[in-house]
């Protein structure tokens, strides 16, 4: 059997309060919102390529950066290429984000959404 043809459409992040969220990454990112529901939000970036999408989970606990023993993990985090670090970490810190405690290296930033998922900025 040949593979049937696939395609991601949007990776989709859950958090306690999905419109927040959106409206965070929709600040952040400067996305289109596709579909805004109180459950459930899509956004699309300019040129219609994969989206994000953000979902109700009210029993959300997020997760530990970095994580230890028992904690919470992530299970997945965002790299976003950006122009330049210092102005990008600043403009997330506007929209809402938070710059995680630790960071790995001096080549990207951790930071954390405001519903305290983990993304990456980093110099592309």
């Amino acid at each position: 059997m040949d593979a049937p043809q696939m395609k991601i459409s949007a990776t989709v992040i859950g958090g306690p309060d999905p419109r927040a969220l959106a409206d965070f990454y929709e600040k952040l990112l400067g996305w289109t919102r596709e579909q805004d529901e109180p459950d459930w939000v899509k956004l699309l970036p300019p040129d219609g390529s994969t989206g994000l999408s953000f979902q109700t989970e009210e029993r959300h606990v997020p997760p530990i950066w970095p994580a230890g023993e028992g904690d919470q993990q992530m299970m997945m985090h965002l790299d976003i290429a950006v122009e330049n670090l210092n102005d990008s970490v600043q403009w997330a810190l506007e929209a809402g984000a938070t710059l995680a405690d630790f960071q790995p290296d001096l080549d990207n930033r951790v930071m954390l959404d405001p519903a305290g998922h983990p993304f990456c900025l980093f110099e592309n």
